[in-house]
């Protein structure tokens, strides 16, 4: 079929691939889920209602308002009843293993005979996954391509139950300082390659410089690497060891941190929420490799709402400790709104700096 104009795009504002199965919406019938929405907005614009799933926290908080449709966060929810959908859509992720999980779960939600479409962008590397598509589906076809993206449909899947996320989980090693801890991986989660260079350095500082607290939290926690390390540290030196608290924003982190601490046997609660904005409670110390580095573009918005609410959650006198690329303005930040604040470790590409919170 032929590329579209933008200018007859139905739901604009929206990302280029909810665009996209708007313009092809007469593909939606019977009972529908949604695999991997991005925005909420998307919901009322559709014919139908249905299952819509996010694995981001603050997208299914918005879902979760629409109340005509059944919100889900990521790939464990008790909403995800197999064998009940007829139209599977499945938005391809950023990580091209997990467009193999997210299949694998739609095969398992779907009907005898239901219809599966795959829409993504071209950027996002769709061309690719059309192979990963066809491998369950070898039927799949393409229905259109618009807004640089394409729409894929297969009929008469093969529907396969019996998906279970853990069934997917992997085991890697984080090592540092001499204590190695066992780290649970799902797909775009954890590096079998080891540990990042941002988080080994943060690590060394907390050896180097232990904090002093008996309860921490780890902001943007992902698989549980700091807190699950900082404990088996602690019990190496025989000290008091602290509970670490983690929060992260995506359903695979949290699902990973918790494998991890289980057989860490690490203390701690793993909570999922869009930044602190889910979150109560008062910690000593904060500890963090935010995800805030990515691109050239220097933008300090987000940084900023970061430092804001990392305030409020941190007690009076106590530590933030994190690590951030080192060309990142974060040091005027952290001392306009933590307090004093230090450079303890840096190169030429990251920076962990130490604050304290004044009273």
């Amino acid at each position: 079929m032929q590329s579209s104009s933008n200018s007859d795009l139905p739901g604009t504002g929206l990302p280029n691939s909810h665009q996209a199965l708007l313009k092809n919406q007469h593909l939606l019938s019977g009972r529908l889920a949604l695999l991997g929405v991005a925005s909420a907005h998307i919901l009322p614009e559709l014919p139908i209602s249905g299952l819509a799933m996010s694995e981001h926290a603050g997208v299914f908080r918005a879902l979760e308002r629409h109340e005509t449709w059944q919100a889900c966060f990521g790939y464990e929810d008790a909403g995800l009843v197999q064998d009940s959908y007829d139209t599977l859509v499945v938005f391809l992720p950023k990580a091209r293993a997990e467009l193999e999980m997210r299949l694998a779960l739609a095969r398992s939600l779907a009907t005898d005979k239901a219809r599966l479409i795959l829409v993504g962008e071209k950027k996002e590397g769709i061309a690719g996954a059309i192979k990963q598509l066809k491998a369950v589906a070898p039927q799949a076809f393409k229905v259109d391509s618009a807004r640089h993206c394409q729409v894929w449909c297969a009929e008469d899947i093969e529907s396969a139950p019996g998906f279970r996320v853990r069934d997917w989980v992997t085991w890697g090693t984080a090592e540092s300082a001499g204590v190695s801890v066992e780290v649970a991986g799902l797909p775009g989660i954890f590096s079998h390659d080891g540990l990042d260079s941002g988080t080994r350095m943060l690590l060394e500082t907390l050896e180097e410089q232990p904090v002093q607290a008996d309860r921490l939290l780890d902001f943007a926690c992902g698989a549980g690497v700091i807190g699950a390390w900082i404990q088996a540290w602690q019990v190496g030196r025989e000290e008091v060891v602290a509970s670490v608290d983690g929060v992260d924003v995506q359903s695979q982190a949290v699902i990973c941190a918790r494998e991890t601490y289980q057989r860490s046997r690490a203390a701690g609660t793993i909570y999922a929420s869009d930044g602190l904005a889910s979150i109560d409670g008062l910690w000593p110390v904060i500890i963090s490799n935010p995800p805030f580095h990515t691109g050239v573009k220097t933008d300090t918005s987000m940084t900023e709402k970061f430092l804001q609410d990392v305030k409020r959650h941190l007690k009076p006198g106590g530590e933030l400790r994190l690590v951030a690329n080192s060309f990142l303005p974060y040091e005027s930040l952290i001392k306009r709104y933590i307090g004093r604040v230090e450079r303890l470790r840096e190169d030429r590409r990251f920076t962990v700096y130490r604050a304290f919170r004044g009273q």
